[in-house]
């Protein structure tokens, strides 16, 4: 896993992006952005080539589903960006609607640093 690999990290909720950057950080990641819904997300990804998107999915205005579904329908350099979904939500059809949607793995809250560990590695190698 290239720990080099630009990281944004998106969610609205500041404590759970301060949770993702320390994991990140431990784990020897240092070029780590982040932005608090999927419309800050697009700002940033229009101004830096990311090789990872971290994304929760409930967000407002703009969710990580939708946040997903604008980046894989793009022709932008970023458009097959690895995508990691974090949410609360274990149901099948929410795992379902992501994959048809693109993204690349999915962790479910609440989750330890193994678990973001394993998911980073199934996804960056």
């Amino acid at each position: 896993m290239d720990t080099r690999t630009p990281v944004l990290v998106v969610d609205d909720y500041r404590t759970m992006v301060r949770i993702i950057r320390n994991l990140l950080t431990q784990l020897g990641f240092d070029d780590i952005d982040d932005a608090s819904d999927g419309n800050e997300a697009l700002q940033r990804m229009d101004s830096k080539q990311y090789g990872l998107v971290i994304s929760d999915w409930n967000m407002e205005p703009m969710n990580g589903l939708d946040l997903l579904k604008k980046i894989r329908s793009g022709n932008s350099i970023n458009s097959k960006v690895p995508f990691i979904m974090i949410t609360a939500e274990s149901k099948q059809s929410s795992v379902q609607a992501a994959k048809e949607a693109g993204v690349n793995n999915y962790i479910v809250k609440p989750f330890s640093a193994d678990t973001l560990k394993a998911k980073l590695t199934s996804v960056l190698n």
